[in-house]
């Protein structure tokens, strides 16, 4: 039931869920500051039922940033293919991660296990990136065909399978595959033929369009294991609004202070939202959570922290929270631990 983020373009599990507030209760949480590998900054992408955590962050000295796992208060340096990019986007229970990285000449997807970072191919482009695994090492995301159409895929036992499109033939439209839950049902977004795009859920061999807010397009991000859907719909007035779909039916999740546009980028199995919305003051982005109403994180944290949280990017059913904020000025990954 991880997530990913929105592509960059080459240009998730059984426990026992701790009690989360009532609604209108304000849950407290503490920050802990992932850190980076030397360099300037870290992005924390997604988080698994341990508490263990994958994400990217840049190396002193060589101008890479290289995927990590961070684990028992350490952030251990997963690499890249060769490249001088790598992102790690998503975590299972077994603490194998799925993402992808840079070798000499383009993007590949990855999963790495056990600190063994290993291509796991394409769909003859010559060119991938991975934004989901769940616990049975199942990967998705999005990987290039020979006629460069861009393509969902799912890699079980070795092999990588097209999930095709929701009607797309054009070459460069990017169909992609973001999350995939525990009982092999995918979510993401992919192109009809008229060039519109919309949320999708995967399962059986079939595409299925979740359909929008009333407006033209959606995509979706992060699928649980009970099938609810998160991601971002267009409304009827042309607002972008984070959105989650249970058994079909697509919920609008507001934004923070009335503004047009949020994300919902990651969802646990309670069907808690977090993810990112403008607001007011100015062009910038705040990490928000959804449990019955959507609210700004950056509230629910010590105040003078020093933190802006920007974008809340993973949650596990334990209800810990990752992504990426400025710290003191510095953008970098955080844990957010219910207090």
């Amino acid at each position: 039931m991880q997530s990913r983020t929105v592509h960059p373009g080459p240009s998730l599990v059984v426990w026992l869920a701790l009690a989360l507030p009532l609604v209108g209760a304000a849950q407290k949480y503490t920050v802990t500051d992932l850190g980076t590998l030397g360099g300037s900054g870290s992005g924390a992408q997604a988080i698994n039922v341990s508490g263990e955590i994958a994400g990217y962050a840049s190396v002193a000295g060589n101008g890479s940033t290289d995927a990590f796992l961070y684990a028992a208060g350490k952030m251990t340096d997963l690499g890249t293919l060769g490249g001088t990019v790598g992102v790690g986007n998503a975590i299972n229970s077994s603490g194998q991660v799925a993402g992808y990285a840079t070798d000499k000449t383009t993007y590949r997807a990855f999963l790495d296990a056990n600190g063994t970072m290993k291509n796991i191919g394409d769909l003859g482009g010559g060119s991938a990136v991975a934004y989901g695994i769940n616990n049975a090492g199942q990967v998705v995301g999005a990987a290039y065909l020979p006629d460069g159409e861009v393509h969902p895929f799912l890699y079980a036992n070795g092999q990588m399978t097209d999930l095709g499109t929701l009607g797309s033939t054009t070459p460069g439209w990017w169909n992609t595959a973001l999350g995939i839950n525990n009982l092999g049902q995918v979510a993401g977004y992919s192109y009809d033929s008229q060039g519109n795009f919309f949320a999708y859920l995967w399962s059986n061999g079939v595409m299925k369009n979740l359909g929008t807010l009333g407006g033209l397009w959606s995509q979706a991000y992060a699928v649980n294991d009970n099938g609810q859907v998160t991601g971002i719909g267009y409304t009827k007035n042309g607002e972008a609004h984070a959105f989650l779909n249970t058994a079909g039916t697509m919920k609008d999740l507001g934004t923070l202070q009335g503004t047009p546009t949020s994300w919902g980028l990651a969802l646990n199995n309670a069907g808690v939202v977090v993810g990112q919305s403008n607001i007011k003051s100015n062009v910038t982005y705040h990490a928000f959570i959804w449990n019955g109403k959507i609210q700004d994180l950056n509230s629910l944290i010590p105040p003078r922290s020093g933190w802006v949280l920007v974008s809340a990017n993973g949650i596990n059913d334990a209800g810990q929270i990752v992504g990426m904020g400025t710290h003191n000025g510095q953008q970098h990954a955080y844990l957010l631990t219910p207090q």
